[in-house]
């Protein structure tokens, strides 16, 4: 689904915070592509003011984003900021914000941890930086992309954690703003990579920590 890019939309009532936090999740969103988080519009990045959250627009490459671009929905995903179509992942957000104190949620399609969500349930203890997330990361059940099913699966998983793997699809992770949110998926990302890259030695088995 493509976002539709509308001409002339007035956002100068929306206040400084809206636009400097616009302006964060841009830089965000880009830097999921830079370090090759993500490739093209996969995955996405949301963050809350006050009652509104700020949300990636489907099918628009990061880099094309300016302040005129602004989307953002109520907590009951009623679009009231901008004209392109939020992500269609908003359910997955939308329950994040619900069920938790988060501020920003962060989603990607990395490459170890999608590898390592279709390996196992519960990604191994190979490093102590898992307590940054709250323990053990778990894996999500598979459920379709954008379906209330998936955002049930995923806040089982975060259950006492600020992070998980989506089975067969990416990662999840949320925090009080947007560098904590983004730190967490790439220490998540790397701890994915640890793991499979130990694991790939013939006859030794990962020592957990």
């Amino acid at each position: 689904m493509s976002g539709q890019r509308g001409a002339g939309t007035d956002h100068g009532d929306q206040g400084g915070d809206v636009l400097a936090a616009w302006e964060a999740l841009v830089a965000t969103a880009r830097r999921t592509v830079a370090d090759g988080l993500v490739v093209g519009t996969s995955g996405n990045v949301s963050v809350r003011v006050g009652g509104t959250v700020l949300v990636t627009p489907s099918g628009v490459p990061y880099d094309r984003l300016t302040p005129d671009d602004v989307t953002g929905v109520d907590l009951d995903g009623r679009q009231v900021l901008g004209t392109l179509v939020p992500t269609s992942e908003l359910p997955l957000h939308l329950a994040v914000y619900e069920a938790t104190d988060a501020r920003a949620v962060v989603h990607t399609h990395a490459v170890h941890a999608t590898a390592v969500s279709t390996l196992v349930d519960e990604l191994p203890l190979v490093h102590y930086m898992a307590a940054a997330l709250g323990g053990p990361v778990r894996v999500a059940p598979y459920a379709t992309y954008g379906s209330a099913e998936l955002a049930a699966n995923a806040l089982r998983a975060l259950d006492g954690r600020s992070g998980c793997l989506l089975r067969n699809h990416g990662t999840l992770t949320h925090g009080a703003d947007l560098d904590q949110a983004y730190d967490r998926t790439a220490q998540l990302e790397w701890m994915c990579r640890v793991w499979l890259t130990a694991s790939s030695v013939p006859h030794l088995t990962p020592a957990p920590y």
